[in-house]
Protein backbone atom coordinates (compact mmCIF):
# COMPACT_ATOMS: atom_id res chain seq x y z
CA UNK A 1 0.00 0.00 0.00
CA UNK A 2 1.37 3.43 -0.94
CA UNK A 3 2.38 5.88 1.78
CA UNK A 4 1.00 9.40 2.11
CA UNK A 5 4.49 10.95 1.96
CA UNK A 6 6.13 11.64 -1.41
CA UNK A 7 9.07 9.75 -2.79
CA UNK A 8 9.05 11.99 -5.86
CA UNK A 9 7.70 15.53 -6.07
CA UNK A 10 7.75 17.55 -9.29
CA UNK A 11 6.60 21.17 -9.20
CA UNK A 12 6.06 23.64 -12.04
CA UNK A 13 8.10 21.74 -14.62
CA UNK A 14 8.35 23.52 -17.99
CA UNK A 15 10.05 22.63 -21.26
CA UNK A 16 9.76 24.12 -24.73
CA UNK A 17 11.45 23.60 -28.08
CA UNK A 18 11.21 26.94 -29.83
CA UNK A 19 7.52 27.65 -30.26
CA UNK A 20 6.50 24.07 -29.35
CA UNK A 21 5.62 23.80 -25.63
CA UNK A 22 6.13 20.24 -24.37
CA UNK A 23 5.51 20.86 -20.64
CA UNK A 24 3.74 23.80 -19.05
CA UNK A 25 3.81 24.20 -15.25
CA UNK A 26 3.42 20.43 -14.75
CA UNK A 27 3.09 18.93 -11.24
CA UNK A 28 3.47 15.26 -10.38
CA UNK A 29 3.93 13.19 -7.22
CA UNK A 30 4.70 9.53 -6.50
CA UNK A 31 4.43 7.90 -3.05
CA UNK A 32 6.69 5.12 -1.74
CA UNK A 33 5.45 1.65 -2.68
CA UNK A 34 3.12 3.03 -5.34
CA UNK A 35 2.49 2.09 -8.96
CA UNK A 36 1.51 5.42 -10.47
CA UNK A 37 0.25 5.63 -14.05
CA UNK A 38 1.28 8.61 -16.15
CA UNK A 39 -1.22 9.05 -18.96
CA UNK A 40 -1.89 11.39 -21.84
CA UNK A 41 -2.37 11.56 -25.58
CA UNK A 42 0.71 11.45 -27.80
CA UNK A 43 2.40 14.83 -27.49
CA UNK A 44 0.93 15.52 -24.03
CA UNK A 45 4.39 15.71 -22.46
CA UNK A 46 4.84 12.28 -20.84
CA UNK A 47 8.11 11.33 -22.53
CA UNK A 48 9.46 14.86 -22.04
CA UNK A 49 8.78 14.62 -18.30
CA UNK A 50 10.52 11.23 -18.15
CA UNK A 51 13.56 12.53 -20.06
CA UNK A 52 13.90 15.45 -17.66
CA UNK A 53 13.45 13.18 -14.65
CA UNK A 54 16.20 10.84 -15.91
CA UNK A 55 18.74 13.48 -16.96
CA UNK A 56 18.41 13.04 -20.72
CA UNK A 57 17.34 16.68 -21.17
CA UNK A 58 17.06 19.69 -18.85
CA UNK A 59 13.93 21.69 -18.05
CA UNK A 60 13.49 25.42 -18.61
CA UNK A 61 12.10 25.79 -15.07
CA UNK A 62 10.58 23.85 -12.18
CA UNK A 63 11.90 21.56 -9.43
CA UNK A 64 12.38 17.82 -8.85
CA UNK A 65 12.64 16.46 -5.30
CA UNK A 66 13.47 12.88 -4.35
CA UNK A 67 12.92 11.84 -0.73
CA UNK A 68 12.56 15.53 0.13
CA UNK A 69 15.88 16.53 -1.45
CA UNK A 70 15.84 18.81 -4.50
CA UNK A 71 17.91 17.33 -7.33
CA UNK A 72 18.88 17.95 -10.92
CA UNK A 73 20.18 14.97 -12.89
CA UNK A 74 22.88 15.62 -15.47
CA UNK A 75 22.64 12.21 -17.18
CA UNK A 76 20.83 8.86 -16.98
CA UNK A 77 23.85 7.51 -15.09
CA UNK A 78 23.46 10.31 -12.54
CA UNK A 79 19.76 9.42 -12.17
CA UNK A 80 20.57 5.71 -11.68
CA UNK A 81 23.07 6.53 -8.94
CA UNK A 82 20.32 8.46 -7.17
CA UNK A 83 17.84 5.58 -7.36
CA UNK A 84 15.94 6.40 -10.57
CA UNK A 85 16.15 3.78 -13.35
CA UNK A 86 14.22 4.14 -16.61
CA UNK A 87 13.17 1.75 -19.34
CA UNK A 88 12.62 4.14 -22.23
CA UNK A 89 10.02 3.81 -24.98
CA UNK A 90 12.71 2.79 -27.48
CA UNK A 91 15.50 0.31 -26.64
CA UNK A 92 18.43 2.05 -24.95
CA UNK A 93 21.01 -0.45 -26.15
CA UNK A 94 23.75 0.43 -28.63
CA UNK A 95 22.83 -1.86 -31.57
CA UNK A 96 26.29 -2.55 -32.98
CA UNK A 97 27.88 -3.97 -29.83
CA UNK A 98 27.24 -7.03 -27.66
CA UNK A 99 24.86 -7.19 -24.72
CA UNK A 100 27.86 -7.67 -22.44
CA UNK A 101 29.49 -4.49 -23.73
CA UNK A 102 26.23 -2.60 -23.30
CA UNK A 103 26.12 -3.72 -19.66
CA UNK A 104 29.69 -2.56 -19.10
CA UNK A 105 28.98 0.89 -20.52
CA UNK A 106 26.15 1.45 -18.01
CA UNK A 107 28.08 0.04 -15.05
CA UNK A 108 25.64 -2.86 -14.75
CA UNK A 109 26.61 -5.85 -12.62
CA UNK A 110 26.60 -8.80 -15.01
CA UNK A 111 25.69 -11.44 -12.41
CA UNK A 112 22.82 -9.32 -11.08
CA UNK A 113 21.56 -8.74 -14.63
CA UNK A 114 21.56 -12.48 -15.39
CA UNK A 115 19.74 -13.11 -12.12
CA UNK A 116 17.03 -10.53 -12.88
CA UNK A 117 16.52 -11.96 -16.37
CA UNK A 118 16.38 -15.52 -15.01
CA UNK A 119 13.76 -14.46 -12.44
CA UNK A 120 11.56 -13.55 -15.42
CA UNK A 121 12.18 -16.98 -16.98
CA UNK A 122 14.44 -15.54 -19.69
CA UNK A 123 18.04 -15.84 -20.78
CA UNK A 124 20.26 -14.27 -23.41
CA UNK A 125 23.67 -14.89 -24.93
CA UNK A 126 25.73 -11.98 -23.60
CA UNK A 127 27.99 -12.14 -26.66
CA UNK A 128 25.04 -11.55 -29.01
CA UNK A 129 25.05 -8.24 -30.90
CA UNK A 130 22.06 -6.15 -29.76
CA UNK A 131 20.93 -5.49 -33.34
CA UNK A 132 20.38 -9.24 -33.84
CA UNK A 133 17.89 -9.53 -30.97
CA UNK A 134 14.15 -9.13 -31.56
CA UNK A 135 12.44 -6.07 -30.08
CA UNK A 136 10.38 -7.84 -27.37
CA UNK A 137 13.46 -9.48 -25.87
CA UNK A 138 15.37 -6.18 -26.08
CA UNK A 139 12.66 -4.58 -23.94
CA UNK A 140 13.04 -7.33 -21.33
CA UNK A 141 16.83 -6.90 -21.41
CA UNK A 142 16.35 -3.18 -20.78
CA UNK A 143 14.06 -4.03 -17.84
CA UNK A 144 16.51 -6.53 -16.32
CA UNK A 145 19.31 -3.98 -16.66
CA UNK A 146 17.25 -1.32 -14.89
CA UNK A 147 16.29 -3.73 -12.08
CA UNK A 148 19.92 -4.75 -11.55
CA UNK A 149 20.60 -1.20 -10.25
CA UNK A 150 18.01 -1.78 -7.46
CA UNK A 151 16.11 1.48 -8.09
CA UNK A 152 13.82 3.21 -5.61
CA UNK A 153 11.87 4.52 -8.59
CA UNK A 154 11.49 2.42 -11.74
CA UNK A 155 10.13 4.24 -14.80
CA UNK A 156 8.49 2.11 -17.50
CA UNK A 157 7.69 4.11 -20.63
CA UNK A 158 5.37 2.07 -22.88
CA UNK A 159 7.25 -1.17 -22.20
CA UNK A 160 4.21 -3.41 -22.65
CA UNK A 161 3.33 -1.80 -25.99
CA UNK A 162 6.02 -3.84 -27.76
CA UNK A 163 5.27 -7.08 -25.94
CA UNK A 164 3.00 -10.05 -26.58
CA UNK A 165 0.64 -11.09 -23.80
CA UNK A 166 3.00 -13.60 -22.15
CA UNK A 167 5.88 -11.12 -21.79
CA UNK A 168 3.55 -8.32 -20.72
CA UNK A 169 2.40 -10.56 -17.87
CA UNK A 170 6.03 -10.97 -16.77
CA UNK A 171 6.41 -7.17 -16.63
CA UNK A 172 3.28 -6.86 -14.50
CA UNK A 173 4.66 -9.51 -12.14
CA UNK A 174 7.89 -7.50 -11.82
CA UNK A 175 5.91 -4.34 -11.04
CA UNK A 176 3.92 -6.06 -8.31
CA UNK A 177 7.12 -7.52 -6.87
CA UNK A 178 8.75 -4.07 -6.75
CA UNK A 179 5.68 -2.67 -5.02
CA UNK A 180 5.77 -5.48 -2.43
CA UNK A 181 9.34 -4.41 -1.62
CA UNK A 182 8.21 -0.84 -0.99
CA UNK A 183 9.65 0.40 -4.29
CA UNK A 184 7.77 2.76 -6.62
CA UNK A 185 6.97 2.62 -10.33
CA UNK A 186 5.92 5.25 -12.86
CA UNK A 187 4.04 3.31 -15.53
CA UNK A 188 3.23 4.85 -18.92
CA UNK A 189 0.80 2.84 -21.01
CA UNK A 190 -2.01 3.34 -23.49
CA UNK A 191 -3.55 0.01 -22.51
CA UNK A 192 -6.27 1.30 -20.23
CA UNK A 193 -7.21 -2.14 -18.90
CA UNK A 194 -3.66 -2.46 -17.50
CA UNK A 195 -3.99 0.86 -15.70
CA UNK A 196 -7.16 -0.11 -13.88
CA UNK A 197 -5.83 -3.57 -13.05
CA UNK A 198 -2.41 -2.83 -11.58
CA UNK A 199 -1.98 0.89 -10.77
CA UNK A 200 -2.74 2.67 -7.48
CA UNK A 201 -3.17 6.16 -8.89
CA UNK A 202 -3.18 7.78 -12.30
CA UNK A 203 -2.15 11.26 -13.41
CA UNK A 204 -3.24 12.60 -16.78
CA UNK A 205 -1.27 15.18 -18.75
CA UNK A 206 -2.91 17.21 -21.51
CA UNK A 207 -1.01 19.79 -23.54
CA UNK A 208 1.86 19.65 -21.02
CA UNK A 209 -0.31 20.29 -17.95
CA UNK A 210 -1.51 17.96 -15.17
CA UNK A 211 -5.29 17.96 -15.64
CA UNK A 212 -6.35 15.12 -13.31
CA UNK A 213 -5.03 12.72 -10.64
CA UNK A 214 -7.24 9.98 -9.22
CA UNK A 215 -7.36 6.47 -7.79
CA UNK A 216 -6.87 4.17 -10.76
CA UNK A 217 -9.53 1.74 -9.59
CA UNK A 218 -12.04 4.61 -9.74
CA UNK A 219 -10.91 5.77 -13.17
CA UNK A 220 -13.18 4.18 -15.72
CA UNK A 221 -12.01 4.19 -19.32
CA UNK A 222 -14.49 6.98 -20.00
CA UNK A 223 -12.96 9.22 -17.30
CA UNK A 224 -9.43 8.54 -18.48
CA UNK A 225 -10.26 9.22 -22.13
CA UNK A 226 -12.18 12.39 -21.23
CA UNK A 227 -9.23 13.71 -19.21
CA UNK A 228 -6.74 12.81 -21.95
CA UNK A 229 -8.65 14.32 -24.86
CA UNK A 230 -10.86 16.99 -23.28
CA UNK A 231 -13.25 18.57 -25.76
CA UNK A 232 -11.65 16.59 -28.60
CA UNK A 233 -13.34 13.48 -27.21
CA UNK A 234 -16.87 14.77 -27.71
CA UNK A 235 -18.73 12.74 -30.28
CA UNK A 236 -15.89 10.21 -30.53
CA UNK A 237 -17.26 6.71 -31.09
CA UNK A 238 -15.55 3.45 -30.19
CA UNK A 239 -17.45 1.60 -32.89
CA UNK A 240 -14.91 1.61 -35.72
CA UNK A 241 -16.78 -1.18 -37.49
CA UNK A 242 -20.00 0.79 -37.85
CA UNK A 243 -19.26 1.50 -41.52
CA UNK A 244 -20.83 -1.03 -43.86
CA UNK A 245 -18.59 -3.95 -44.79
CA UNK A 246 -17.65 -4.19 -48.45
CA UNK A 247 -16.06 -7.64 -48.56
CA UNK A 248 -15.94 -9.04 -52.06
CA UNK A 249 -16.39 -12.68 -53.00
CA UNK A 250 -13.04 -12.37 -54.83
CA UNK A 251 -9.82 -13.38 -53.10
CA UNK A 252 -6.97 -10.89 -53.39
CA UNK A 253 -4.23 -12.79 -51.56
CA UNK A 254 -3.80 -16.52 -51.00
CA UNK A 255 -0.98 -18.03 -48.96
CA UNK A 256 -0.34 -21.74 -49.56
CA UNK A 257 1.92 -23.70 -47.22
CA UNK A 258 4.46 -20.96 -46.51
CA UNK A 259 7.42 -22.16 -44.42
CA UNK A 260 10.58 -20.34 -43.43
CA UNK A 261 13.05 -19.56 -40.66
CA UNK A 262 12.64 -21.19 -37.27
CA UNK A 263 8.95 -20.54 -36.89
CA UNK A 264 6.81 -20.60 -40.06
CA UNK A 265 5.57 -24.12 -40.88
CA UNK A 266 3.05 -24.75 -43.62
CA UNK A 267 1.06 -21.55 -43.04
CA UNK A 268 -2.02 -21.06 -45.25
CA UNK A 269 -4.81 -18.46 -45.37
CA UNK A 270 -6.67 -16.09 -47.72
CA UNK A 271 -7.73 -12.43 -47.72
CA UNK A 272 -10.63 -11.21 -49.80
CA UNK A 273 -10.88 -7.80 -51.43
CA UNK A 274 -12.34 -5.29 -48.98
CA UNK A 275 -11.53 -7.46 -45.94
CA UNK A 276 -9.58 -6.57 -42.79
CA UNK A 277 -7.98 -9.79 -41.57
CA UNK A 278 -6.60 -9.71 -38.04
CA UNK A 279 -3.57 -11.74 -36.94
CA UNK A 280 -3.06 -12.76 -33.32
CA UNK A 281 -0.04 -14.64 -31.95
CA UNK A 282 2.25 -14.82 -28.96
CA UNK A 283 5.89 -13.89 -29.44
CA UNK A 284 7.99 -16.12 -31.69
CA UNK A 285 5.24 -17.77 -33.73
CA UNK A 286 6.48 -16.48 -37.10
CA UNK A 287 4.19 -13.48 -37.54
CA UNK A 288 7.05 -11.03 -38.07
CA UNK A 289 8.64 -13.21 -40.78
CA UNK A 290 5.23 -13.62 -42.47
CA UNK A 291 4.89 -9.85 -42.87
CA UNK A 292 8.48 -9.52 -44.10
CA UNK A 293 7.84 -12.22 -46.74
CA UNK A 294 4.66 -10.50 -47.96
CA UNK A 295 6.51 -7.17 -48.07
CA UNK A 296 9.29 -8.66 -50.21
CA UNK A 297 11.93 -8.25 -47.49
CA UNK A 298 12.47 -12.01 -46.96
CA UNK A 299 11.97 -15.15 -49.01
CA UNK A 300 10.04 -18.25 -47.90
CA UNK A 301 11.80 -21.62 -47.97
CA UNK A 302 8.70 -23.24 -49.46
CA UNK A 303 5.09 -22.50 -50.29
CA UNK A 304 3.34 -20.14 -52.70
CA UNK A 305 1.99 -16.59 -52.72
CA UNK A 306 -0.91 -15.92 -55.09
CA UNK A 307 -2.31 -12.49 -55.94
CA UNK A 308 -5.60 -12.46 -57.84
CA UNK A 309 -5.07 -16.19 -58.44
CA UNK A 310 -1.60 -15.82 -59.98
CA UNK A 311 1.58 -17.09 -58.33
CA UNK A 312 4.10 -14.33 -57.57
CA UNK A 313 7.69 -14.26 -56.35
CA UNK A 314 9.20 -11.21 -54.65
CA UNK A 315 12.93 -10.65 -54.98
CA UNK A 316 12.77 -7.12 -53.55
CA UNK A 317 10.25 -4.91 -51.67
CA UNK A 318 9.73 -2.96 -54.89
CA UNK A 319 8.22 -6.11 -56.44
CA UNK A 320 5.55 -6.21 -53.71
CA UNK A 321 4.88 -2.47 -54.06
CA UNK A 322 4.38 -2.81 -57.83
CA UNK A 323 1.73 -5.44 -57.16
CA UNK A 324 -0.12 -3.14 -54.76
CA UNK A 325 1.25 -4.36 -51.41
CA UNK A 326 2.34 -1.69 -48.91
CA UNK A 327 3.97 -2.31 -45.53
CA UNK A 328 3.66 -0.35 -42.27
CA UNK A 329 6.29 -1.98 -39.97
CA UNK A 330 6.07 -2.25 -36.21
CA UNK A 331 9.14 -0.05 -35.75
CA UNK A 332 7.93 3.22 -37.26
CA UNK A 333 11.38 4.79 -36.90
CA UNK A 334 12.79 2.28 -39.40
CA UNK A 335 10.22 3.44 -41.97
CA UNK A 336 10.92 7.17 -41.65
CA UNK A 337 13.63 9.64 -42.56
CA UNK A 338 13.79 11.25 -39.10
CA UNK A 339 15.78 14.33 -40.10
CA UNK A 340 13.48 15.11 -43.03
CA UNK A 341 10.20 17.00 -43.09
CA UNK A 342 6.66 15.62 -43.03
CA UNK A 343 6.27 16.57 -46.68
CA UNK A 344 9.42 14.72 -47.76
CA UNK A 345 8.44 11.59 -45.84
CA UNK A 346 4.89 11.57 -47.20
CA UNK A 347 6.01 12.21 -50.77
CA UNK A 348 8.79 9.61 -50.78
CA UNK A 349 6.73 6.79 -52.32
CA UNK A 350 5.07 9.16 -54.80
CA UNK A 351 8.26 10.01 -56.70
CA UNK A 352 7.38 8.05 -59.82
CA UNK A 353 3.83 9.33 -59.83
CA UNK A 354 4.73 13.01 -59.49
CA UNK A 355 7.81 13.18 -61.71
CA UNK A 356 8.39 13.39 -65.43
CA UNK A 357 11.77 13.07 -67.11
CA UNK A 358 13.34 13.28 -63.60
CA UNK A 359 11.59 16.52 -62.61
CA UNK A 360 9.17 16.49 -59.67
CA UNK A 361 5.78 18.11 -60.13
CA UNK A 362 5.88 20.07 -56.86
CA UNK A 363 2.29 21.26 -57.22
CA UNK A 364 0.94 17.73 -57.50
CA UNK A 365 3.17 16.65 -54.63
CA UNK A 366 1.87 19.47 -52.43
CA UNK A 367 -1.78 18.64 -53.15
CA UNK A 368 -1.33 14.94 -52.36
CA UNK A 369 0.67 15.63 -49.19
CA UNK A 370 -1.89 18.19 -47.98
CA UNK A 371 -4.68 15.66 -48.59
CA UNK A 372 -2.86 13.03 -46.53
CA UNK A 373 -2.14 15.48 -43.69
CA UNK A 374 -5.80 16.50 -43.64
CA UNK A 375 -7.32 13.01 -43.86
CA UNK A 376 -5.03 11.60 -41.14
CA UNK A 377 -5.17 14.77 -38.98
CA UNK A 378 -1.37 14.91 -38.68
CA UNK A 379 -0.10 17.54 -36.22
CA UNK A 380 2.27 19.70 -38.31
CA UNK A 381 3.60 22.05 -35.61
CA UNK A 382 7.00 20.32 -35.81
CA UNK A 383 6.77 19.74 -39.55
CA UNK A 384 10.42 20.47 -40.37
CA UNK A 385 11.65 17.17 -38.88
CA UNK A 386 9.59 14.01 -38.44
CA UNK A 387 11.68 12.95 -35.43
CA UNK A 388 10.16 15.85 -33.47
CA UNK A 389 6.62 14.54 -33.93
CA UNK A 390 4.86 12.49 -31.25
CA UNK A 391 4.80 8.71 -31.74
CA UNK A 392 1.20 8.79 -32.92
CA UNK A 393 1.87 11.42 -35.55
CA UNK A 394 4.96 9.54 -36.75
CA UNK A 395 2.80 6.46 -37.25
CA UNK A 396 0.25 8.53 -39.18
CA UNK A 397 3.06 9.62 -41.51
CA UNK A 398 4.11 5.99 -42.16
CA UNK A 399 0.52 5.17 -43.11
CA UNK A 400 -0.01 8.47 -44.91
CA UNK A 401 2.76 7.89 -47.44
CA UNK A 402 0.76 4.92 -48.77
CA UNK A 403 -2.43 6.98 -48.78
CA UNK A 404 -0.70 9.32 -51.23
CA UNK A 405 0.48 6.38 -53.34
CA UNK A 406 -2.46 4.01 -53.40
CA UNK A 407 -2.40 0.28 -52.64
CA UNK A 408 -4.49 -2.90 -52.83
CA UNK A 409 -3.22 -4.62 -49.67
CA UNK A 410 -1.91 -2.81 -46.60
CA UNK A 411 0.27 -4.83 -44.21
CA UNK A 412 0.02 -3.30 -40.71
CA UNK A 413 2.29 -4.78 -38.05
CA UNK A 414 1.14 -3.57 -34.63
CA UNK A 415 0.31 -0.10 -36.02
CA UNK A 416 -1.14 1.31 -32.77
CA UNK A 417 1.73 0.27 -30.49
CA UNK A 418 2.52 3.11 -28.10
CA UNK A 419 -0.24 5.35 -29.45
CA UNK A 420 -2.89 7.17 -27.44
CA UNK A 421 -6.55 6.17 -27.50
CA UNK A 422 -7.64 9.07 -29.69
CA UNK A 423 -5.08 8.31 -32.40
CA UNK A 424 -5.85 4.58 -32.14
CA UNK A 425 -9.48 5.34 -32.92
CA UNK A 426 -8.44 7.39 -35.96
CA UNK A 427 -6.33 4.48 -37.25
CA UNK A 428 -9.18 1.99 -36.72
CA UNK A 429 -11.49 4.27 -38.69
CA UNK A 430 -8.87 4.70 -41.41
CA UNK A 431 -8.48 0.92 -41.72
CA UNK A 432 -12.26 0.50 -41.98
CA UNK A 433 -12.38 3.25 -44.59
CA UNK A 434 -9.73 1.44 -46.66
CA UNK A 435 -11.86 -1.72 -46.52
CA UNK A 436 -14.99 0.18 -47.57
CA UNK A 437 -13.06 1.25 -50.69
CA UNK A 438 -12.44 -2.41 -51.55
CA UNK A 439 -8.85 -2.51 -50.29
CA UNK A 440 -7.55 -5.38 -48.17
CA UNK A 441 -5.72 -5.06 -44.84
CA UNK A 442 -3.67 -7.62 -42.92
CA UNK A 443 -3.42 -6.38 -39.33
CA UNK A 444 -1.25 -7.93 -36.62
CA UNK A 445 -1.84 -6.53 -33.15
CA UNK A 446 -0.37 -7.38 -29.75
CA UNK A 447 -3.48 -5.79 -28.15
CA UNK A 448 -6.14 -8.44 -28.73
CA UNK A 449 -9.16 -6.20 -28.10
CA UNK A 450 -8.24 -4.27 -31.26
CA UNK A 451 -9.27 -7.18 -33.45
CA UNK A 452 -12.94 -6.74 -32.59
CA UNK A 453 -12.63 -2.97 -33.07
CA UNK A 454 -11.09 -3.04 -36.55
CA UNK A 455 -11.27 -6.45 -38.22
CA UNK A 456 -13.77 -8.62 -40.10
CA UNK A 457 -12.12 -11.94 -39.24
CA UNK A 458 -8.97 -13.18 -37.53
CA UNK A 459 -6.44 -15.95 -37.79
CA UNK A 460 -4.40 -17.09 -34.79
CA UNK A 461 -0.89 -18.38 -35.46
CA UNK A 462 0.59 -21.03 -33.16
CA UNK A 463 3.89 -22.80 -33.82
CA UNK A 464 4.01 -21.39 -37.33
CA UNK A 465 0.58 -22.61 -38.45
CA UNK A 466 -2.95 -21.23 -38.41
CA UNK A 467 -4.36 -22.61 -35.18
CA UNK A 468 -7.76 -20.92 -35.61
CA UNK A 469 -9.62 -18.96 -38.30
CA UNK A 470 -12.40 -17.13 -36.47
CA UNK A 471 -15.35 -14.97 -37.54
CA UNK A 472 -15.45 -11.62 -35.78
CA UNK A 473 -18.19 -12.65 -33.34
CA UNK A 474 -15.85 -15.35 -31.99
CA UNK A 475 -12.84 -13.04 -31.65
CA UNK A 476 -13.17 -12.28 -27.94
CA UNK A 477 -9.94 -12.18 -25.92
CA UNK A 478 -10.58 -15.57 -24.29
CA UNK A 479 -10.89 -17.38 -27.63
CA UNK A 480 -7.90 -15.58 -29.10
CA UNK A 481 -5.72 -16.33 -26.08
CA UNK A 482 -6.75 -19.98 -25.99
CA UNK A 483 -5.89 -20.39 -29.67
CA UNK A 484 -2.61 -18.50 -29.19
CA UNK A 485 -1.66 -21.13 -26.60
CA UNK A 486 -2.59 -24.00 -28.92
CA UNK A 487 -5.99 -24.73 -27.37
CA UNK A 488 -8.79 -25.58 -29.80
CA UNK A 489 -11.60 -23.03 -30.09
CA UNK A 490 -15.12 -23.93 -31.17
CA UNK A 491 -16.40 -21.84 -34.08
Amino acid sequence: MASNSSLLSIKGLEKSYGSVIALKNADFEVSPGEIHALLGANGAGKSTLVKILTGVITSNSGTISLNGKQLTFSSPDDARKNGVAPVFQDPALIPDISIQRNLTLTGTNEARFISELAAMGLKVNLNEIAANIELPLLRMIDLARALSHDPELLILDEITAALPIDLAEKVIAVMNNQKAKGKSIIFISHRLAEIEEICDRATVLRDGVNVDTFEASQGSEERIVQAMLGDKNKGNSNDSRSSKSNISSETFLEIKGISGGKHLKDLSFTIKKGEVLGVAALEGQGQDLLFEILAGESNPESGDILINGKKVIFSHPSDAIKLGISYVPGDRKSALMPQRSIRENLALTRFRGISKWGFINSKDEEVRVDDAVSSLQIDTRAKSQVKRLSGGNQQKVTIGRWVTTGFDLLLCFDPTRGIDVGTKQQIYELVRDFASQGKSVLLFTSELREIQLACDRAIVIYEGKVQADLPIDKCDEENLLNAAHGIAVAK
